[in-house]
């Protein structure tokens, strides 16, 4: 009836984001299940010394654990894509969910350290990995004008539980011991389950149903009001249910796109975050031995975490409000340049901080860029790739992210050890994030520069992704121009159906017989319908 059938090979019509309702359910959802993915391997370690005498271990045995959840976190995003393209967020996080509780239940019961390698650090880390994609995919299918601030208020779940979780910990380890901490641990991990079941996906349903009832309305409009109209209402739903038999093959869906690869904004992206992550973890790792070593107290060292949690609280929201602006929104990406240039330079002024005070002013600062860092982080890879190729980016991205993470804050560590110089290693780990930050600025700038140049193609793969709102508006431009096209087919034929009704009114007047069919070349459809199949048929094509 001039409406694509999604059935019929199609793909349907997007959904435009409802930009709240249900949304906010989903943000409050992501929002605990990013606070667990980033908080809760930082927040294990409070259990390390522990461990290390029931074990026999040492320290770099146990920081293994939380070294293996990243790495699991990280290096899954492939696994995530394929398991999201295959089977849906909301089955893939309801298995992470129970994964992760299974790993920290399991883990209270080890007898060995490379038992704890295999639960808590494998099987946890692949559930938190199971949840943690899928719910930035859902929140950027429910966001789209406000994006950019429900991504720093979920950001914002990770200081939130860094700084529950740890004292939690401790709590726990020193009411039930580490084995009863980590069994309740595992059942605060079943919370993920919950986040998983409110990502409804966004409802396809009602198109088909209002497609549906404009076939019924379309068909009484062409029928004349009367007993045999319902015939011609059904002949429609068959000949439609006819026609799905000879449908086309539907086209298998990529379970990971790697044309992705050929966005240039994409690999720009890619190479400026593999080099931000060399050096972006660093400091906050070495932080309180560097306080430490300049004479700080412990509990005062340990406070300047605290400082960055805080400050990163509120700087989350506040940048993703500001990322939402109109005038800010189209250059988000060069406010999350800027971002990276502010924590890059925080770190090498840092440098020389001999004294308390040095150091607070320090933690202020990189609380406030590392904040902004991580509230743009995914809304620019949104930007640049949209919502449908999301799920595909974020697991490549998290998986050469993986690489960096095994190869900078380790090689720090190391560096200090050899040469007993905590100076050197913030001028290395800021220049890297100021690396990064150039490199973004000024390789977008120049691909902007040299798109705007080129004339637009229609088959142009580099091209970003762009507002979700207008990719589907673009895709439902199609079917709406499909559809007028046959409206005027529809009038010429209701105008047909109108003068053939009049005309077997005459003849019904002259002959005076009620029934039949009465004969003619001209007369398409009779009072008692014997020609509706007729008439129907040739009006779905």
């Amino acid at each position: 009836m001039g409406r694509p059938d999604p059935e019929e090979g199609q793909l349907p019509a997007p959904v435009k984001p409802p930009d709240g309702g249900w949304g906010w359910i989903v943000l409050l959802g992501c929002f605990v299940i990013t606070g667990f993915s980033y908080a809760f391997p930082k927040a294990v370690s409070v259990y390390f010394k522990e461990l290390m005498k029931d074990f026999h271990v040492g320290y770099s045995d146990t920081a293994w654990i939380s070294s293996i959840m990243l790495a699991m976190l990280y290096g899954t995003g492939p696994v995530c894509s394929i398991m999201v393209n295959q089977f849906g967020c909301r089955p893939v996080m309801l298995i992470g969910g129970l994964l992760a509780s299974a790993g920290m239940i399991l883990a209270s019961f080890t007898t060995n350290i490379i038992e704890l390698y295999l639960t808590a650090g494998v099987l946890t880390g692949l559930g938190m990995a199971l949840n943690f994609q899928p719910s930035l995919i859902m929140l950027g299918t429910y966001f789209d004008k406000r994006r950019p601030l429900a991504n720093g208020l979920a950001a914002a779940g990770s200081p939130v539980f860094l700084s529950s979780l740890s004292p939690l910990g401790q709590v726990l380890l020193e009411k039930f011991g580490w084995r009863g901490g980590f069994l309740i641990m595992g059942g605060l991990l079943l919370n993920c389950c919950t986040c998983g079941a409110v990502m409804r996906p966004l409802d396809m349903g009602m198109k088909r149903k209002m497609g549906k009832a404009q076939d019924k309305y379309e068909a009484k409009e062409m029928l004349p009001i009367g007993g045999k109209s319902e015939e011609g209402i059904s002949t429609t739903d068959g000949t439609k249910k006819g026609k799905k038999t000879q449908k086309k093959p539907k086209k298998g869906k990529k379970l990971l796109d790697f044309s992705i690869f050929s966005n240039r904004g994409f690999i720009i992206y890619t190479i400026s975050k593999f080099i931000l992550v060399l050096g972006l973890f660093v400091p906050p790792i070495l932080l309180v031995n560097y306080a430490k070593d300049t004479g700080v107290p412990d509990t005062e060292a340990a406070f300047l975490l605290s400082i960055i949690g805080f400050i990163d609280i509120f700087a989350r929201p506040a940048c993703g409000m500001v990322a939402g602006l109109k005038w800010v929104r189209p250059h988000v990406a060069y406010l999350f340049s800027f971002s990276m240039l502010f924590n890059g330079l925080t770190d090498i002024c840092s440098a020389r901080a001999s004294n308390y005070t040095g150091l607070v002013i320090f933690c202020v600062f990189f609380g406030i860029s590392y904040g902004m860092v991580g509230a743009l982080q995914f809304e620019v890879l949104m930007a640049i790739v949209g919502s449908q190729k999301f799920s595909s980016a974020i697991g490549l991205v998290l998986l050469i992210e993986a690489f960096a993470v095994l190869i900078g804050p380790p090689s720090a560590g190391r560096l200090v050890d050899a040469l007993k110089n905590y100076e050197v290693i913030f001028y290395l780990a800021g220049s890297e994030v100021v690396l990064s930050a150039l490199f973004l600025g000024v390789a977008s700038y120049c691909c902007l520069n040299r798109g705007k140049k080129e004339p637009p193609s229609e088959n142009n793969p580099s091209a970003g992704g762009g507002s979700d709102t207008e990719e589907a508006e673009s895709d439902v431009q199609e079917p709406e121009e499909h559809s007028s096209n046959h409206q005027p087919a529809h009038s010429t034929d209701n105008t047909m159906v109108a003068a053939n009704e009049e005309a077997n009114h005459v003849a019904e007047e002259q002959s005076g017989e009620g029934g039949g069919c009465p004969a003619g070349d001209g007369e398409v459809l009779a009072r008692d319908g014997c020609n509706a199949d007729q008439m129907v048929e040739r009006d779905s094509f």
